[in-house]
């Protein structure tokens, strides 16, 4: 069986979430990985020594080169002649791409994928988290997409695959790249990072908010989340938002501070290794899933612990 997997990257460099996908798309049958970009061929290098990959196809053209979905669904449509499956992370641009690929194709999506059972069978979470569906799929062609916590990352180094250029149609004209404002964070990447610290709504207040939580998360070198209430609340901007509606996360630890612990949180960040909770109230569901939890008041708590630290 052979698998086309999306390279997720910035023109510069390759994303973590892709290392992922390559670990699941081993399980499938041998990996190639598509670099679709402008100036990209650094990120088709990279590529190439990712543990996994055999070869690695490299469409360079200014048409992908801010990854558009309505230009690179077609390429990897007309590529998949040659292939059997195709794997994308399921980051944002991931599940923006690979429904119009699998649309292309006319066949289902198999989404958010937690195994590979076998060529075609998945599991896959469904009701936020709290059943495990295992789906079969009796296409032709497949289309995943790959939950990045719930796969081992491949090794970026070890590898020596071959880079093959490839082109496909370019621009489709059905939209245009206006521009980009995106957040330059001082602190790990949410989705990247081994530490998080989240708070909830109990925060009151965006001041409140950085003043509590900020310190800490500078002490423990962490990522700085935060619940749907707190985002709503507009105590933080949406992409520090963990959870079902945000992002899916796994870190070494996870502190939640003032979060109650609602389903749809619990879906981002039950799978992380070691989960801390400090709540008043010891009845909240947070308490269920963390490994520690402390039931005190936030605001004298965690001023205390960062004064210990």
């Amino acid at each position: 069986m052979s698998v086309l997997v999306w390279v997720e990257h910035d023109n510069a460099s390759l994303k973590d979430a892709t290392l992922a996908a390559v670990t699941a798309a081993g399980q499938l049958g041998e990996v190639h990985a598509l670099v679709a970009g402008n100036g990209c061929s650094a990120v088709a290098d990279q590529a190439a020594k990712i543990a996994g990959v055999s070869k690695v196809l490299l469409a360079n053209d200014a048409a992908y080169a801010n990854g558009l979905a309505e230009n690179v669904a077609p390429l990897i449509a007309g590529l998949m002649a040659d292939y059997d499956a195709f794997v994308a992370p399921a980051t944002s641009h991931g599940k923006n791409i690979a429904p119009r690929v699998a649309a292309s194709l006319d066949v289902m999506q198999i989404s958010d994928i937690l195994s590979v059972e076998s060529a075609d069978t998945f599991t896959r979470p469904i009701y936020a988290g709290n059943a495990i569906a295992t789906v079969q799929s009796s296409d032709a062609k497949k289309v995943i997409t790959v939950r990045g916590t719930a796969f081992a990352k491949a090794a970026a180094e070890g590898g020596s695959a071959s880079v093959e250029p490839v082109s496909g149609a370019g621009d489709s004209g059905l939209s245009t790249f206006v521009g980009a404002e995106i957040a330059k964070l001082e602190r790990p990447e949410l989705t990247s990072a081994k530490i998080i610290v989240s708070g909830g709504r109990a925060l009151k207040d965006s001041e409140t908010f950085q003043q509590v939580i900020f310190p800490l998360a500078d002490k423990l070198g962490a990522a700085v989340g935060a619940s749907r209430a707190a985002v709503d609340a507009g105590y933080v901007p949406n992409d520090y938002q963990v959870g079902q509606t945000g992002k899916i996360v796994a870190p070494e630890i996870y502190v939640a501070v003032g979060i109650s612990g609602a389903i749809q949180h619990l879906a981002g960040m039950k799978d992380s290794k070691t989960i801390i909770a400090i709540n008043k109230d010891e009845d909240a569901p947070i308490f269920q899933v963390a490994d520690y939890g402390l039931v005190a008041d936030l605001f004298k708590a965690v001023p205390e612990l960062v004064e210990k630290l």
